[in-house]
């Protein structure tokens, strides 16, 4: 028999078995967006087959009929073990396997399996002391508590300050821990001749979880340097994403969420082709905002004018502008750009910025992810280009980035058309950037634009563009020949479900 005390410790294995179960699945959710992309898609498979697969493992608990108590320990340290080493193994697996999401669906399904054995095996043992509906009621309600703590915490404290391996293996040791501690608790359910076997495999697990939380840096940066290709120079989890810069061909690279922003070797082509077109568009321009760009690029090219006088740049992630102002090699890259006086720098999501009051800009360079996620296809709606405007004057140039017009054609046009749609007028263009072969643009204005007309002479010290070549950015091959998408609106989000059917197989893109 167990006394009190031991059963309100069991409910508390109740609130653990919850949390841990949630936040296996929330890393396997974002360990598939960030190797799969389309984060919608696969956290909503995620979830599915994690819950199906708690149907499954309650379905089964039925025929665990004798040793409940050993039993439940047993498939806690399975879980521990599982749980604890899957974002290991699936950053690793990543670049060597092609049925990498079987693999994890499989893993997924694992544990929702062992966590769903677990709750019915624990209100069975606890059936003899609490009358059924009290049993019940707790059992739930612990269970609730440890979601909703699981889904607080692991986007707040655990992936920004741990990271998604060493997360990983700190809620394994936490199962490990949970084992251990329930062959003390149930040790009058348990044969003497188990409980020493129990507690032996207890401590085999999360001595191996320690040995894997230790080296859990290392375990990252060989799963990073693989899947990326590159050797890992500097990396660092925020809130909002991994950002990682890599080292190779005599340049370095950017990644964000495993995509890649930009190659140093060739990234002045992409971002004079982006910002350069609308500079030169304008008489003497002055004040210019820069929406993405955190890393201080575009913002280079645009203090290459000695007209302007403030430029606003506004990126949701302190952590990348801050490292644009200390990190050694793109502090270099970007000739300390954002250390300038004449930049503003916001950390805030665009799409709340927009909202705020603000003196008109002559110009706007925007330079946002592709729209591989709702997150980001919502900066590229007709509501958000229809907000801007109220940020611009009648002839402000806006220069926008559109993904590759010749690997996502739908994506491109459905940007293009987007814009129309919001009322500007708009002259698609296109760049070659090594890295990333074809890349498009768009320069959009609320009145009619000439592009003969060049207010401004182009910059001399430019690497890519002179005034001979400009106008053949403007020249679309038969290639690249206009569509008619679907316009990207908030309740549709086309835009995003375009791209990933078209980059579905690519190398990302920034």
């Amino acid at each position: 028999m167990l006394n009190r005390a031991p059963l309100f410790l069991l409910y508390l294995n109740v609130l653990v078995i919850a949390v841990c179960g949630l936040i296996y699945e929330l890393l396997a959710g974002t360990i598939a967006s960030y190797m799969l992309g389309d984060s919608v898609t696969q956290f909503s498979l995620v979830i599915g087959t994690y819950l199906s697969a708690m149907g499954v493992g309650a379905w089964l608990s039925r025929y665990i009929e004798r040793n409940l108590a050993q039993s439940f320990v047993e498939i806690e340290l399975a879980l521990a073990f599982l749980g604890g080493f899957s974002a290991p193994v699936l950053f690793l697996a990543f670049p060597f396997v092609e049925w990498f999401r079987p693999l994890l669906l499989g893993m997924v399904f694992a544990v929702g399996v062992f966590v769903g054995l677990e709750l019915p095996l624990l209100m069975r043992i606890l059936k003899e002391h609490l009358d059924f509906s009290d049993l019940v009621s707790n059992v739930l309600a612990f269970d609730y508590v440890g979601a909703l703590i699981a889904s607080i915490l692991f986007p707040l404290i655990f992936v920004p300050y741990l990271g998604l391996v060493r997360t990983s293996l700190v809620f394994g040791i936490l199962n490990a821990c949970v084992g251990l501690w329930s062959t003390f608790l149930l040790r009058p359910l348990l044969r003497p001749h188990h409980l020493w076997s129990l507690r032996l495999r207890s401590l085999m697990v999360l001595g191996l979880l320690i040995a894997g939380f230790l080296q859990a840096e290392k375990l990252t940066k060989l799963g990073e340097e693989s899947s990326l290709g590159g050797k890992i120079v500097h990396a660092v989890s925020s809130p909002y994403q991994r950002i990682a810069f890599t080292s190779k061909r005599g340049g370095f690279q950017l990644f964000l969420n495993g995509h890649l922003q930009f190659n140093s070797t060739d990234e002045y082509r992409y971002h004079e082709a982006l910002v350069h077109p609308a500079m030169i568009g304008l008489d003497a321009p002055q004040r210019v905002l820069v929406m993405g760009g955190g890393d201080g690029l575009a913002v280079r090219e645009i203090l290459k004018y000695p007209s302007v006088r403030e430029i606003v740049l506004v990126d949701l992630d302190p952590a990348v502008t801050d490292l644009s102002k200390s990190f050694p090699p793109l502090l270099a890259l970007n000739k300390s750009s954002l250390l300038d006086e004449r930049v503003c720098v916001i950390n805030q999501d665009a799409f709340v910025w927009i909202n705020q009051a603000t003196e008109p800009f002559d110009a706007v360079i925007i330079d946002f992810p592709d729209p591989g996620s709702f997150s980001i296809g919502k900066l590229y709606t007709t509501h958000f280009f229809r907000k801007l405007r109220n940020k611009i004057h009648t002839k402000s140039l806006i220069s926008i980035q559109c993904t590759s017009p010749l690997v996502a054609p739908r994506s491109y046009w459905c940007i293009i058309r987007t814009l129309e749609e919001a009322g500007y007028q708009v002259k698609p263009f296109h760049a070659s950037v090594p890295t990333f072969g074809v890349w498009g643009y768009a320069l959009a204005c609320q009145s009619e634009m000439t592009l003969d007309e060049r207010r401004l002479p182009v910059p001399s010290d430019l690497r890519f563009l002179n005034t001979n070549n400009l106008s053949n950015l403007f020249t679309l091959p038969q290639d690249i020949r206009p569509l008619s998408p679907e316009i990207n609106r908030l309740d549709n989000q086309a835009l995003v479900r375009y791209y990933d059917e078209e980059w579905h197989g690519y190398d990302e893109s920034p």
